[in-house]
């Protein structure tokens, strides 16, 4: 039973009664989709986000190199038309602004896409799908470049998102979608990326299958480090000749089959794999209690509250946490309430460990606040391994 992993909470709500539900992961056995069941609708997780892309240099260093990259090897010009969808605080479409190319944001959290607008990117609050894309369409808005980053696995009705891209691309353009790979999340134990907010987790097998039967050929695909690893597809129209299919598809399919991302044991197998981390990390977090040493926490990432609520770690063992982000600063995070705080105030507490709950951006955490090594501070991460940064 868990808390919805964004729901963070002000110092009222903590005296309150808090909603859990089961974070219970199926694999169905004809299709091979790995889900959750839909406890809580996208309108009351995703309506006021807490996530803005842009406190992460990691991830806007990210963005800039996918515009550029699209650019050179598609070229795109003022005369296409860029469509983000989940396009967050402009994180990406700024880079695309920048080139003086027509860009176009859909946001269903209106706090965040406020903050979009501010820089001058247009944006549209709304869910995406079948008729956000016929909207468009009506107003003679389609896509040249149709993107998603981290959008598709947040997404409980898979099939009616996906015939909204088909309806929204130009019969020439092109769709780029990045999502954590399922291979990555099993082979390196990534348990904690699952929450409510992520109700798929997809294999190429399974993403390939979902887009072939809306008419949609994937092309090409990458195997990217964001997030512990991610796969970017690249799609066309079915009908489309333009772009030749890759050999990276062939290669990756290759590589799921021999990882045997298509058979039931892979996945019944993970559930013993992470119980026995969960006995290495809570093992860990006793000695330290024991010990009496001080542990914090860096970040208040969703991932960090599957971690913390699954091994039952909270405010009498990690003190705190810290983050850039002012909008979760001064609140507590769900189920294990453990307050968020300002960066600063680790240089006042000098707590002898950071737990680095973002682990996927942990180089540029370690960077950032390697001013803890002055009292002999260490880090710590817990995915796929227990494991102290010296």
């Amino acid at each position: 039973m868990s808390p919805l992993s964004n729901s963070y909470l002000n110092a009222e709500q903590i005296n309150k009664k808090e909603s859990f539900y089961p974070l219970h992961v199926f694999v169905c056995d004809n299709c091979l989709l790995v889900q959750l069941e839909e406890f809580e609708s996208p309108q009351n997780i995703f309506t006021n986000y807490a996530y803005f892309s842009s406190y992460s240099k990691t991830w806007l260093e990210h963005a800039q190199e996918y515009v550029n990259m699209m650019i050179t090897r598609f070229g795109f010009d003022e005369k296409s038309q860029v469509i983000e969808i989940a396009s967050n605080d402009g994180y990406l479409l700024q880079y695309f602004k920048e080139k003086k190319i027509p860009i176009l944001g859909i946001e269903p959290a209106v706090n965040v896409g406020e903050v979009a607008e501010k820089k001058g990117i247009p944006t549209i609050f709304k869910f995406f799908g079948t008729e956000t894309a016929k909207e468009l369409v009506s107003l003679d808005k389609k896509a040249d470049l149709l993107l998603g980053n981290n959008v598709l696995a947040h997404v409980p009705n898979l099939n009616d998102f996906v015939k909204g891209l088909k309806i929204l691309l130009k019969p020439n353009g092109v769709i780029t979608m990045e999502f954590p790979h399922l291979l990555k999340l099993i082979q390196q134990k990534q348990f904690d990326t699952i929450y409510h907010e992520h109700f798929s987790y997809f294999s190429f097998l399974v993403v390939q299958k979902i887009f072939a039967s809306h008419q949609l050929t994937i092309f090409d695909v990458e195997e990217i480090p964001t997030h512990g690893g991610s796969l970017r597809v690249y799609a066309k129209h079915e009908e489309n000749q333009k772009f030749k299919i890759s050999e990276n598809i062939a290669k990756l399919i290759k590589k799921e089959h021999e990882f045997g991302i298509d058979k039931m044991e892979v996945y019944s197998n993970f559930q013993k794999t992470i119980e026995l981390l969960k006995q290495q990390i809570c093992k860990f977090f006793s000695t330290i209690k024991n010990e009496n040493k001080t542990i914090v926490g860096y970040g208040a990432p969703a991932k960090g509250n599957t971690l913390l609520n699954y091994c039952k770690i909270g405010n009498d063992v990690i003190n705190y946490t810290v983050d850039k982000n002012p909008y979760k600063q001064g609140l507590f995070l769900p189920g294990t309430h453990i307050p968020i705080l300002d960066l600063e105030k680790i240089r006042v507490t000098k707590p002898d460990y950071v737990l680095i709950l973002p682990w996927n951006l942990k180089d540029e955490i370690i960077q950032q606040i390697n001013f803890i090594r002055e009292w002999g501070g260490k880090f710590v991460t817990v995915i796929p391994e227990v494991r102290i940064h010296l």
